[in-house]
């Protein structure tokens, strides 16, 4: 099959999945893909360039695959009749209804319903996660009821049909080059590498981690992630209180440099409030690093439910930051052991691309068979 891979937001999450597809399927993946950096025109402004770029495609498709970032009715019309009988599938990493706000910013409803409106003229919907579905479709009732419209015209219903679950792939097993550091740790050592972002709530991670260094409690901190955004000030704060104890601070650029870090870390904690899915949780937990996490949001269905509380180590999901704080001073001062290397990659490793793929390849052969219809038929 070719299949024409359209993304507005080549970064990031969007940037590593379309790479994986790339490398990985049996079919002809051809990307059009953009760089903006502002959600607002990459929702916007981008139909017309990459409309535009579509015409150098010479290869028949026989697949549309567009991301969440698409507004998928103004490339269709842009484009017509070239996509009007080819299916589209819409792989959803975020959505606009859900996707937390900045304090003392409203969320913009005109994206919602962009986003809605694209989702309508998708043939397939892919979300990455089940917490991910159920959220967006407990709250695509709720914003709908914003607009004066005929209830009857609204297609909750088919929307929530063509609706599926995949989870991405990850690469892996670029891990696996780098052995285990941790033992030469003089300190344990905890990892944060998400986004320093007010939706990974650093302040409760630091709040943590300041009880803990009250009680004379010693550990290192590698301080990694996407960095790109306004710092918050609690990573400020925590360069000028444990900054003898950081062993990384900020974004890492060489692939290998990533891998040595997180084989060196003991400890990985997510306090986040929201995410769709966290690809850098799950790379750290393939490394070794005991996962302290969240019990809630797609954590609870990604971690084997035995080890939620497992019986001979320290538990994986907390309830409360008082929890966390408790786990946490348990696994600094031994009380409890963390899993073993080998328990924590079988977590995940099914979410390597070479375990995925075949699973996505069969969606994009299903998906090319059926039938093509108008949105609400």
């Amino acid at each position: 099959m070719n299949i024409l891979a359209v993304e507005p937001f080549y970064s990031g999450s969007h940037k590593a999945f379309l790479k994986g597809l790339e490398r990985n399927s049996r079919h002809n993946i051809i990307p059009v893909n953009l760089s903006y950096k502002g959600k607002k025109w990459q929702m916007h402004g981008n139909s017309v360039v990459l409309a535009g770029m579509t015409q150098e495609i010479s290869e028949d498709i026989d697949l549309l695959l567009v991301s969440s970032m698409t507004n998928l009715p103004a490339f269709l019309s842009l484009t017509n009749p070239h996509f009007s009988e080819v299916p589209k599938v819409m792989y959803m990493h975020e959505n606009q209804f859900t996707q937390p706000m900045p304090e003392g910013e409203d969320r913009d409803l005109t994206y919602c319903y962009l986003n809605y409106l694209s989702m309508l003229s998708a043939d397939q919907l892919i979300f990455s996660s089940n917490f991910h579905r159920d959220d967006f479709l407990e709250a695509l009732p709720k914003f709908l009821e914003h607009y004066p419209d005929d209830k009857h015209y609204y297609p909750v219903d088919k929307i929530a049909s063509k609706s599926r679950v995949l989870y991405p792939g990850l690469n892996l097993k670029r891990f696996d080059k780098q052995e285990a550091q941790r033992e030469s740790n003089e300190n344990p050592v905890i990892v944060w590498n998400q986004r320093w972002q007010f939706d990974r709530n650093p302040a409760m991670f630091f709040r943590v981690l300041n009880r803990l260094n009250d009680i004379d409690l010693t550990f290192d901190l590698i301080l990694a992630g996407d960095t790109q955004h306004e710092k918050p000030e609690e990573f400020e704060k925590a360069w000028e209180r444990y900054g003898r104890h950081i062993t990384h601070f900020g974004y890492v650029e060489n692939e290998e440099s990533y891998s040595r870090l997180l084989h060196s870390g003991d400890i990985v904690v997510s306090t986040a409030t929201y995410e769709f899915f966290c690809v850098a949780i799950m790379e750290a937990i393939y490394c070794g690093c005991h996962p302290l996490l969240p019990n809630r949001l797609h954590y609870p269905e990604l971690i084997p439910e035995n080890l939620h509380e497992p019986l001979l180590h320290a538990p994986v999901l907390y309830d409360t930051e008082d929890d966390l704080f408790h786990y946490l001073k348990d696994l600094l001062t031994e009380e409890t052991k963390p899993l073993p290397s080998a328990t924590l990659q079988n977590i995940n490793k099914h979410l390597d691309w070479s375990k995925r793929i075949d699973e996505y390849d069969r969606m994009f052969e299903e998906c090319r068979d059926m039938d093509v219809t108008t949105s609400l038929s």
